[in-house]
């Protein structure tokens, strides 16, 4: 392409793109009548849909696994029960922060919370299984996933309640 022809080039672009975008109407981007819905989606006669399989029972394997951890969790529950008196005294006969009587406090706070170690472990596990099982069946809860659900509703809850006076304890040991 010689200089001449790409001046001339240079000078009628903008003067094409400008009669292009120049006037003119565009259509609308409202709705048309054709775009609006209408009719009913009730389902023709003799069509009814099957009823979707039962969930097969939560296993044996699978109930008694179940049992074993919230028996791990109440024994650990059993644990904190038991160190409970001994860090509550700790932490009521507690002096200024570093001293010899709050440092004593701490370790004791420190075994109470780790009493209830295995509890926390048994409550990850029932947390791995329960989505688990709502993978296999996410559109209604299996008989599996709702043991599954009461177990760890179990477990959750002796948590809470150490949870409670673990926090209860710690505000006393810094107050």
């Amino acid at each position: 392409m010689t200089r001449a022809k790409a001046r001339l080039l240079a000078l009628l672009l903008p003067i094409g793109i400008a009669a292009c975008s120049a006037g003119g109407t565009y259509p609308s981007l409202a709705i048309r009548d054709v775009e609006r819905p209408s009719g009913s989606a009730a389902a023709a006669q003799g069509e009814a849909q099957a009823p979707l399989p039962a969930l097969p029972p939560a296993s044996a394997d699978l109930v008694t696994r179940l049992a074993g951890l919230v028996k791990v969790a109440q024994e650990a529950d059993g644990r904190f029960q038991s160190n409970r008196p001994a860090a509550e005294r700790a932490v009521g006969s507690a002096g200024a922060t570093g001293s010899d009587s709050w440092s004593t406090a701490s370790v004791a706070l420190a075994r109470l919370e780790s009493s209830r170690s295995s509890a926390m472990a048994a409550l990850a596990e029932l947390d791995v299984l329960y989505a688990d099982a709502r993978d296999k069946a996410p559109v209604e809860e299996s008989p599996a996933s709702a043991a599954i659900g009461d177990a760890r509703t179990q477990v959750a809850a002796l948590l809470d309640a150490q949870d409670k006076v673990l926090a209860g304890l710690t505000a006393r040991l810094r107050g």
